[in-house]
């Protein structure tokens, strides 16, 4: 597999020296400073794609282009940010990108509760706690209608949570879930929150699954066109949020998805993490269906908490509830297959590592949260290392 690395562009802390250096030959990357909409002209493209040349990189995979809430919730006008969708497409292709990671998750793309959750070996985690996002979503974001999603014994639970949050914490909390997380579109304010949560008031799964189809519809036959292949991530965490539908968090939705536009340009990013939070997906029986239309992987693994399943925090890459070894010879044997076949790369990146204490300890801890430089190194060595095993074994 290509391995690639993510960064956040010349803000990001983490230089492109240092990706190179971690045996990464590819940048996944956006134009994060264009606002949402916008088409991304050549030009723009081209400057961000000779800073990563310059580096000895390629830049592999764009993540992502956001797709504009109006076309999720198709208000009027909306189709007009289709046509800047499929334009920044066409622009890429022009400058040899060929692969867009994109979400269709509402208003919040990824959600966490603890950017520093410590783990018994020190280092710190991601973390998603089910009692403290009830919290925030009960009686800090006080949404109209929560009170219909958590039954009495959960409300019982978030009251007791917040009840032993300091003032300090408790902004921690509101900051995590509502200013938002590396790659989101938006950061929100309590009231900007709520305000946008109305607009989704008459939004729900059958809609949602529209407002898809209109998505790939518009871009999909663009992107096939100019050879450009779309990964759609699945929903994290995989179930509805603050009263929000979402439609990518299964085998079933990922099978609908590629049944809507059967196309080799509509394809899916595999997030391992992502699905593994749902203990109802074998990861690596839909790494092994789905492996034709997996163009491009994250590969990280999540752990399932023991008193309520939905919580969960980021294991490391070879540990948690995901068989990374499993996944790893699904997608090596479809690259394999691919590469009989003359068929396109596969990329895959490290996600969402560990900050070590080591790290904090040598000033390098202000980094994105779940991007350090070493924890997700460590992530790639012991990828690779699986690869490198699981390729000698096939041949």
């Amino acid at each position: 597999m290509e391995h690639t690395w993510r960064w956040f562009g010349p803000k990001d802390p983490i230089t492109l020296a240092d990706v190179r250096q971690t045996g990464a030959t590819g940048v996944v990357t956006a134009l994060h400073h264009v606002p949402n909409g916008e088409v991304w002209s050549v030009e723009e493209i081209r400057a961000r794609q000779a800073e990563i040349e310059a580096a000895g990189l390629t830049w592999s995979v764009v993540e992502s282009i956001p797709v504009h809430d109006d076309v999720k919730r198709r208000a009027p006008g909306f189709e007009r940010w289709l046509e800047t969708y499929a334009a920044s497409v066409r622009n890429l292709a022009a400058c040899g990108i060929d692969v867009v990671c994109y979400n269709f998750m509402p208003v919040l793309d990824w959600v966490r509760t603890d950017l520093g959750y410590r783990l018994p070996d020190g280092s710190l985690a991601l973390r998603f706690d089910q009692d403290a996002f009830a919290a925030f979503d009960l009686f800090l974001l006080r949404r109209p209608g929560a009170e219909a999603d958590y039954d009495d014994a959960e409300t019982e639970r978030a009251r007791r949570y917040l009840d032993a949050l300091t003032p300090d914490r408790v902004d921690r909390l509101v900051a995590t879930v509502a200013a938002g997380l590396p790659g989101a579109e938006e950061a929100w304010t309590l009231d900007g929150l709520r305000a946008e949560l109305e607009s989704y008031a008459d939004v729900d799964e059958a809609s949602l699954r529209r407002s898809l189809g209109d998505f790939l519809d518009a871009v999909v036959p663009v992107a096939e066109e100019v050879g450009v292949r779309l990964a759609i991530h699945p929903d994290d965490p995989p179930r509805p949020v603050l009263g929000l539908p979402r439609i990518m968090s299964t085998a079933d939705d990922a099978r609908w998805i590629l049944d809507r536009v059967d196309s080799p340009a509509n394809g899916l990013t595999f997030c391992t993490g992502s699905y593994g939070v749902l203990a109802e997906n074998d990861v690596v029986a839909m790494a092994r269906e789905l492996a034709p239309r997996i163009h491009f992987a994250h590969l990280r693994s999540t752990r399932r908490e023991a008193g309520d399943p939905r919580t969960f925090h980021e294991a490391a890459h070879l540990d948690g509830d995901v068989d990374m070894v499993g996944v790893v010879e699904a997608l090596v044997a479809e690259e394999l297959r691919r590469e009989a076949e003359g068929g396109a790369r596969l990329p895959m990146r490290p996600d969402h590592g560990h900050l070590l204490r080591f790290e904090e300890e040598l000033g390098r801890g202000s980094v994105v949260p779940g991007y350090s430089l070493i924890g997700r190194l460590k992530g790639l060595a012991e990828l690779r290392g699986v690869e490198r095993a699981v390729r000698a074994r096939a041949a």
